[in-house]
């Protein structure tokens, strides 16, 4: 992958299906084809007004994907390398492994490669051979692609979008093409909500990082020595920030080494007082759960399949998380979630803040292949130290997957009633959760403050459990747990106090109740117990 300094990244939007593949004869000119696509509707209807034509110099960052070789092979293989039966369970397979099975062809990889780099754009490779990144000038884009860029408004939001369906002279399949329109942009799932004393160890009884390790994780004797975690963050931080957080002692901290490392043309650092209220409690609260890390890598960048896809090429960071809501591109998205949990990472996200998957935006939390994190509010004894109880928080999102693409694992069937509204056919949302209540501190923005929550918190506690689970599998002579799902679910029934498991709560149109449900999912961590399971 190639970063270009300079380069003004667009975000995500216009997904290129391709609707036929034409292979042309050795030195052959491929035939123009065309593609399918998701023009915004607001610009295919005419709703936004068009204000006119993308300066012809100004530069454009895209991603391309290309098809998984054997899709089919690769979902039976995922399903033997996470069933305990199998002989294949947990042997992961390393990037070039799985770019030699499931990736492009090689040389249709390089063909693709040498076709755009041949259009005077900038094309960078992936090891994986399922993205090309490209850099170009708005003229050569419109040439490549046979469209026409512009600017748009509607009701005062401006946004970039191609004009048509666009069509491409290559006789390589192509999956689809990023960065065409910049209609929806990703969105944090943290809240800002009334300072009250919640009985933690911070300014006006705040929960604190080390609250949260001390209440979830009372005996604290793993620190997520030598293991790294990568945190997905589609914005900058200021490092000052994180510093003043763990100088006040609202969290632990070793030598934990912080890891900037930007994925397109975004500057991974802010000055301070920048926004950078998401990075800054994804940097904390991981680390607070497991201070000893080796490493936090901040994946940095405005395109989620850039930040995704060096996560996946890295493959260094074993436990990934992000709290960021992007677009829906579907089919390049699932393909990467499926190479993550096939190379042994786990990736948990944020379910949302807004009760419903409909509100808080369903992406990428109704994907199957990645672990969903809800929200829960937990009482203590004492200043920060017991857990007392926990409910569903009243935000938490979750519900049946909105895409009925997503079809619910075997795993998660026996635990679907009526009472609870969940779909016997299709995904349900979430898998597990933390505490969200606003009652947190983040050092963000400058300044040191509570009455801050959301799943944004519930997603790297979890992270930083599975950190946790991953030294004790390493100590063990175990491989890292990978993607959890198929073990928790599995797991749920046989060890009873593997989770709090929160019977009282409402959010929107779920209720918590016994085992199951689509506020809190299986529950809240007991962490000795779900270590113990997950690496026995």
């Amino acid at each position: 992958m190639r970063d270009m300094a300079g380069t003004r990244v667009f975000g995500r939007g216009l997904v290129l299906m391709l609707a036929c593949f034409f292979f042309g004869q050795p030195g052959a000119r491929a035939a123009q084809m065309t593609l399918a696509t998701e023009v915004p509707f607001v610009v295919r209807s005419g709703a936004a007004a068009y204000v006119g034509a993308a300066p012809a110099g100004e530069m454009l960052h895209l991603v391309v994907s290309l098809p998984l070789r054997n899709a089919g092979g690769l979902d039976e293989f995922l399903a033997g390398l996470y069933d305990p039966r199998s002989s294949q369970f947990r042997r992961y397979l390393s990037v070039d492994a799985f770019a030699g099975r499931f990736g492009a062809a090689a040389g249709d990889y390089e063909k693709a490669v040498a076709f755009f780099a041949g259009q005077g754009l900038t094309a960078g490779s992936s090891a994986n051979r399922m993205i090309i990144i490209l850099d170009g000038k708005v003229s050569d884009i419109e040439r490549v692609f046979h469209v026409r860029m512009g600017n748009y408004r509607l009701s005062g939001h401006s946004f970039f979008s191609a004009d048509r369906a666009p069509s491409i002279d290559l006789a390589v399949p192509v999956l689809q093409v990023l960065g065409l329109d910049d209609f929806v942009t990703p969105h944090a799932r943290f809240v800002r909500g009334r300072v009250r004393d919640a009985g933690g160890s911070g300014p006006g009884g705040q929960f604190t990082g080390k609250d949260m390790r001390k209440i979830y994780y009372p005996l604290g004797k793993l620190t997520g020595k030598g293991q790294s975690v990568g945190l997905m963050e589609l914005g900058s931080y200021y490092g000052g920030d994180i510093k003043t957080f763990f100088a006040n002692h609202y969290g632990q901290i070793g030598k934990v080494a912080i890891e900037a490392i930007r994925t397109d043309g975004t500057p991974v650092s802010c000055a301070a007082g920048c926004d950078d209220t998401e990075q800054a409690l994804d940097i904390e609260y991981v680390i607070s759960m497991a201070p000893e890390l080796a490493s936090v890598r901040v994946y940095v960048g405005k395109s989620a399949e850039d930040v995704l896809n060096r996560m996946a090429t890295d493959n260094i960071s074993k436990v990934l998380s992000t709290s960021w809501g992007w677009n829906e591109n579907y089919a390049t998205d699932d393909a990467l979630f499926k190479e993550l949990a096939a190379q042994g990472q786990t990736l948990l996200t944020a379910s949302g803040d807004f009760s419903s998957l409909a509100a808080s935006g369903p992406w990428p939390e109704e994907d199957g292949n990645i672990v969903a994190v809800g929200g829960t509010f937990v009482t203590v004894q004492g200043p920060g130290e017991v857990w007392d109880g926990e409910t569903g928080w009243s935000s938490s999102a979750g519900g049946p997957a909105l895409d009925k693409r997503f079809t619910i694992p075997a795993y998660q069937l026996p635990f679907i009633t009526t009472p609870g509204r969940g779909s016997k056919t299709r995904r349900n949302v979430p898998d597990l959760a933390a505490n969200a209540e606003p009652d947190m501190v983040v050092c963000a923005s400058g300044v040191c403050q509570g009455g801050w929550g959301g799943t944004s918190f519930a997603a790297p506690i979890w992270a930083g459990v599975i950190a946790l689970a991953n030294q004790q599998a390493a100590e063990f002579g175990k491989p890292v747990v990978g993607f959890i799902n198929p073990a928790i679910y599995g797991m749920a029934r046989a060890y009873p106090f593997m989770f709090h498991d929160e019977v009282t709560g409402v959010s929107g149109l779920y209720r918590c109740m016994k085992s199951y449900d689509l506020v809190t999912g299986l529950g809240s961590p007991q962490v000795e117990t779900v270590i113990d399971a997950l690496t026995e």
